[in-house]
């Protein structure tokens, strides 16, 4: 199976820094789509970046300008650098991957997440 695996989540204060990583493990030949939603409790899953395979990228609205999201192709590895986080920042974010198995099969998969928690 073709899974992305979280690290990098923790306590931060408001006005901190933060950067995730999320590397997609087993039988992968490329990943086409790489992202960051996030989920707090109450609140909908949400989009917070997204970059392609040529490296462009969207951001949702309340993370632009702080956020960055980049990609290593040949570490299979996709991460958010989060700047000036803010308390409503605090959410479990989430990795998805889109892509082809090594036996040309497309796969779209889901992390478990990892907790942001930002203080005020």
């Amino acid at each position: 199976q073709v899974q992305p695996v979280e690290s990098g989540g923790d306590l931060v204060p408001a006005g901190g820094s933060l950067k995730l990583s999320c590397v997609g493990t087993g039988s992968i030949r490329d990943i086409s789509i790489m992202a960051w939603y996030r989920q707090a409790p109450g609140h909908v899953r949400e989009m917070v970046a997204r970059i392609n395979y040529h490296g462009e990228t969207n951001y949702d609205d309340s993370v632009k300008g702080r956020f960055t999201i980049s990609r290593d192709n040949a570490k299979k590895t996709v991460y958010l650098q989060m700047n000036s986080l803010k308390p409503e920042d605090t959410a479990l974010y989430i990795c998805y991957m889109d892509g082809v198995t090594t036996s040309f099969m497309h796969f779209d998969s889901w992390g478990q997440g990892t907790q942001v928690t930002v203080s005020s």
